[in-house]
């Protein structure tokens, strides 16, 4: 039986509709293919095209260009989860003679590598590979724009690095590396290197007048992992499902949740969130969106996902411009998840295997100084620390094996949780990377690092 919660009420997929019809009009794109998942599974899709009656669907494939980063960057993730590569490791160390090999993995995934924006020579996107044959054309005499690791700068010649890697490092092609492991354990068999009908033609439209041109389709050769794939709603509503669980046929959940996280802060005056492994970050009112854009001669197109909502969005159009592609598709987003919220899971209490008397003990308030936290119990074993008045740090603290916890987010990511109790086994105080939280505020007999003044607390 069909959930009722599966498909959308009519009136959502009418604002949705309307907002494609209206990024078609306004954006003055050839044709324009909106679609959204929940939960990893496409729930609608919509399109507008300036041909009456032959509007395209979700099995039309457009070319989705910079999105193809985010492909080749899970290529490289699951290079590190086998173990063949370390994300600080120098680039020098798999890939050798490209003249910037100081630069680590981690830079070229997140843009910190300090290389040109562009490869040099004419326009990279309009020119066929062939006026590019080897990495030293990629990159040019002077491949430094920035110190390296000091500075988000978007980087197409850093990607093309990282296709090279994985080539070098897997000894296949990017290509034959890309469709045996993801294209083909996802089930993307409508995204492709080259087009495959039914397939929209890219267009440059006149910006002055309503008349249009059609653009060049290359071949972008070593430059390939950049921006060189083609792909459907559809697939890619399946791909959004992927980046927001993970898929242990590709790369699992704990990756997956790595990539999404910010590597880099955005450069001066961006308004984005940051930029992952391979991912771009999106604050969009008070939802964080996670995704990418893309765009190359004749297209455009956005894909994001709100993993917190379950709900993701993928725009494409035939345009070399116009609509704003990372704009309505965080409308959709935000669309959907306004006017058919989640529904939150049922609240269960834990298992009574997770239920330990020494934990609960430690629940409640705890004191840092005088500021008042409350410690609260989740499941396995796990501990979240957050203020009860005011702002402060919070964050959630997964066990150990051999006792206390770690640090998952925020300003404690990584620094150790635990409690430290007297030679009679009960609890003296909490401590976390030497910040130590204690029952009451202040009290004598608490391990209060410079002791507390014997006059105690006092009114003016």
């Amino acid at each position: 039986m069909t959930s009722p919660f599966e498909a959308l009420l009519p009136s959502t997929e009418r604002a949705l509709l309307h907002r494609v019809a209206v990024a078609q009009s306004e954006g003055r794109a050839p044709s324009f293919v909106g679609a959204v998942a929940r939960d990893g599974k496409m729930v609608w899709s919509g399109a507008r095209s300036c041909v009456d009656g032959h509007d395209p669907d979700a099995d039309t494939q457009y070319r989705i260009g910079s999105l193809t980063k985010v492909f080749t960057a899970v290529l490289v993730m699951r290079l590190r989860d086998e173990g063949l590569l370390d994300l600080n490791d120098p680039l020098e160390k798999h890939l050798s003679g490209t003249g910037v090999g100081e630069v680590t993995i981690a830079q070229l995934l997140g843009h910190s590598a300090g290389l040109a924006a562009e490869a040099p020579g004419p326009w990279w996107e309009r020119t066929p590979g062939t006026v590019r044959p080897e990495l030293a054309d990629v990159l040019g005499e002077e491949a430094f724009r920035h110190p390296v690791g000091r500075h988000f700068h978007y980087s197409n010649p850093g990607y093309t690095l990282l296709g090279s890697l994985v080539e070098t490092v897997r000894g296949v092609s990017w290509e034959e590396a890309l469709r045996g492991e993801i294209l083909e354990p996802l089930g993307l068999t409508r995204t492709s290197v080259q087009p495959v009908a039914p397939h929209a033609g890219g267009w440059a439209v006149h910006p002055w007048a309503d008349v249009m041109l059609p653009e060049p389709s290359e071949d972008l050769g070593l430059m390939a992992p950049a921006g060189q794939l083609w792909s459907t709603a559809e697939d890619l509503c399946r791909f959004a499902g992927f980046l927001a669980q993970g898929d242990d046929r590709v790369l699992g959940a704990a990756s997956v949740a790595e990539m999404r996280t910010p590597a880099v802060a955005p450069g001066a005056g961006d308004k984005e969130g940051g930029y992952g492994l391979g991912v771009q970050l999106l604050r969009w009112d008070d939802r964080m969106l996670v995704g990418h854009t893309g765009s190359l001669p004749g297209f455009v197109a956005c894909l994001w996902v709100s993993v917190e909502d379950g709900i993701a969005a993928v725009t494409l159009a035939n345009a070399t411009s116009g609509p704003s592609m990372a704009a309505v598709a965080g409308e959709l987003v935000q669309i959907v998840a306004e006017a058919e919220p989640r529904f939150p899971e049922p609240w269960r209490p834990l298992p009574e295997a997770e239920v330990d008397r020494e934990l609960l003990e430690l629940t409640g308030p705890w004191y840092w100084g005088t500021q008042v936290f409350g410690l609260r119990l989740g499941p396995d074993r796990s501990v979240t620390l957050e203020p009860l008045r005011g702002p402060g740090r919070r964050a959630t603290f997964r066990a150990l094996p051999e006792g206390g916890w770690v640090g998952l987010n925020g300003y404690y990511l990584g620094e150790t949780l635990r409690a430290v109790r007297r030679s009679d086994g009960s609890v003296s105080h909490l401590d976390l990377g030497s910040f130590v939280f204690t029952r009451e505020p202040y009290e004598q007999s608490d391990a209060v690092p410079g002791g507390v003044d014997e006059a105690g607390w006092r009114g003016l």
